[in-house]
């Protein structure tokens, strides 16, 4: 089957699709977007969140049929060109990245959150955070990251 998705803003095409592949593989393997990560293919740890129509979603779990004619937004996507977006910028500035598994899961998540609540509380952070699972961090470089970005988009 051919899927014929909209990317990062761009029209593109995956030709010779299985039924059972799921949105991630396409993304990864047949479009060379190795942002999202593949780390439990069960929709329990993060790594693989995109924007799937404006809306959160583990493309792990979504078969790639499903996103034909949809708009995708990968972590490749939230960067403006060469200028990363904030979330992005800050996680960098404040070491909560690690090993990177979970990082673009969680770069996605914290967008997500910022956007709908340009001031979130710690509380709030750590909700929309909740479904991202990482091992290294210990997780409070990641919170610092997010208060910062939260600060600096409120600043723009």
């Amino acid at each position: 089957m051919r899927v014929n998705v909209t990317v990062n803003g761009e029209p593109r095409r995956a030709d010779n699709v299985w039924e059972g592949e799921s949105l991630l593989y396409v993304l990864r393997e047949r479009l060379g977007l190795p942002g999202s990560k593949n780390a439990c293919e069960q929709g329990e740890c993060g790594s693989c969140t995109v924007y799937l129509d404006g809306v959160p979603a583990c493309a792990c779990l979504v078969a790639a049929g499903q996103a034909e004619g949809r708009d995708v937004v990968t972590v490749e996507g939230l960067a403006s060109g060469e200028a990363l977006d904030p979330v992005q910028e800050s996680f960098v500035e404040r070491g909560a990245v690690q090993c990177g598994f979970c990082t673009p899961g969680l770069l996605v998540a914290a967008h997500d959150l910022i956007e709908r609540n340009p001031e979130p509380s710690d509380v709030e952070i750590r909700e929309a955070l909740a479904g991202n699972l990482c091992r290294c961090t210990g997780y409070e470089k990641i919170l610092d990251a997010v208060r910062e970005a939260a600060a600096k988009k409120a600043v723009r």
